[in-house]
């Protein structure tokens, strides 16, 4: 916990030192509602990736992942984004997500089934979800509200989770681990600027505590398995981003959600709050050449010894994961780069090399109620290596190796080579 504590210090204060450069412009970090369009714009962004791996999808072994060379490749997420203004301080925003090429029939293998079973389930290929959908009344600069399908702005990666905002072919790992990416949910947001403030404020959906799972934390707690969503106890999500000069952001954010009354079955949970908290620290600093990027989460869940009693007695053909839960997950991270193509004065100044170095650590089972043993197949300790070459400002080819250690070295390691393109942009603006 000590540790955490620091490194949520370093988070919010590190950016202090780094006042050297001059800021470029960074349109993918504005509000999108002040965009510079008249009528409506249509784009969006999309990711390709391709990856080689000496490990095996099932680390719930006595040695974790067994050593197996593999290759994978995939369209992760492709967005249709669509703005439009009925007047101009009424808006309409909404996306479509493509996830892993859209829906259809594939065979999955639920590699981490209760005692390490396997099962092979029908299930879906991929996904077409609504990301965004909202409308918007601009009021003031200060105070403005949207209703609607919205981005929830807890943590790095949700906040800032376009391809163009993060180092690497694939999201960085801990966040997107430990808590929905990208968490979308149906509610409504207060948002605005006061001077160097930027605030949101949100009442939105909350999560379904029978998807909790031992893997992925809350993650995997994210209503969506049925058409309406529970919103008997309704989620709190903030946000707080604090700009002392262009090239430097940093922010904090927090979540609360009462989730035992938006359980799909709410009478297996009778008696139980089961209430999430979580608390996020990020900072940016974004300069000429330099980039560096940190962020902390850390994570608590109530009653979590009588959650997973009740979690344990769901049925096997409930759809849940039916796994130890955690009380505590956390994650931390850093990621630094630096554009080299600066040292060749004859280089095109559209055109960017940026070899970076991340660090990660996260681990879902953090902390446990008593009775409950911490699994450290899940503490995982990542280091990715790689660069991110930009021919043109929104398109990026990307290429990293990653590391990671599980569990401190006690299971075997897993190492990933990865290669993949990405672009972001609006196509057309009326």
């Amino acid at each position: 916990m000590r540790k955490l504590v620091y490194l949520l210090t370093l988070v919010c204060f590190s950016g202090a030192i780094m006042q050297g450069q001059t800021a470029e412009n960074d349109t993918t970090n504005q509000n999108p509602y002040y965009g510079d369009f008249n009528k409506f714009r249509f784009g969006g962004y999309g990711e390709m990736a391709a990856s080689y791996l000496d490990y095996g999808p099932n680390r719930i072994t006595p040695t974790g992942s067994a050593k197996e060379k593999r290759g994978t490749i995939s369209i992760p997420r492709f967005i249709v984004a669509f703005d439009y203004k009925f007047a101009k301080n009424w808006i309409l925003g909404a996306e479509i997500e493509f996830e892993y090429g859209g829906t259809g029939v594939a065979r999955e293998m639920e590699w981490y089934s209760e005692n390490g079973e396997y099962e092979t389930e029908i299930e879906k290929g991929g996904e077409v979800a609504l990301e965004q959908f909202h409308i918007t009344r601009l009021i003031k600069p200060w105070f403005n509200v949207s209703v609607g399908h919205l981005i929830l702005p807890v943590g790095l990666t949700n906040a800032y989770h376009e391809p163009v905002n993060f180092f690497g072919v694939y999201r960085p790992e801990g966040e997107t681990t430990i808590m929905p990416s990208t968490w979308h949910e149906n509610g409504i947001s207060f948002f605005g600027q006061v001077g160097k403030l930027e605030y949101t404020a949100m009442l939105i959906a909350g999560l379904d505590p029978l998807g909790f799972s031992r893997e992925s934390w809350v993650a995997s707690g994210k209503q969506g398995m049925f058409e309406v969503d529970c919103f008997t106890s309704p989620a709190v999500a903030l946000r707080l981003n604090y700009r002392p000069f262009e090239s430097l952001r940093a922010g904090i954010s927090y979540y609360y959600n009462r989730t035992a009354k938006n359980a799909s079955k709410p009478s297996k949970l009778s008696g139980l709050q089961a209430d999430v908290t979580i608390f996020t620290a990020d900072v940016q600093y974004k300069g000429k050449n330099l980039i560096f990027r940190g962020n902390a989460v850390y994570g608590n869940l109530s009653d979590s010894y009588l959650l997973n009693r009740r979690i344990v007695q769901m049925s096997s053909s409930s759809g849940y994961a039916r796994t130890t839960v955690a009380k505590n997950a956390c994650s931390y991270a850093g990621e630094i780069g630096y554009n080299i193509l600066s040292f060749f004065p004859a280089a095109p100044p559209a055109k960017k090399v940026y070899p970076f170095f991340r660090y990660e650590y996260y681990n879902t089972m953090e902390g446990v109620a008593d009775g409950i043993t911490a699994d450290k197949r899940f503490q995982v300790d990542a280091y990715t290596a790689g660069v991110d070459y930009y021919p043109l400002p929104n398109l990026v080819i990307k290429a990293d190796y990653t590391h990671r250690k599980i569990g401190k070295g006690a299971f075997n390691d897993e190492n990933m080579i990865s290669a993949g393109v990405a672009y972001i942009g609006w196509f057309l603006s009326k």
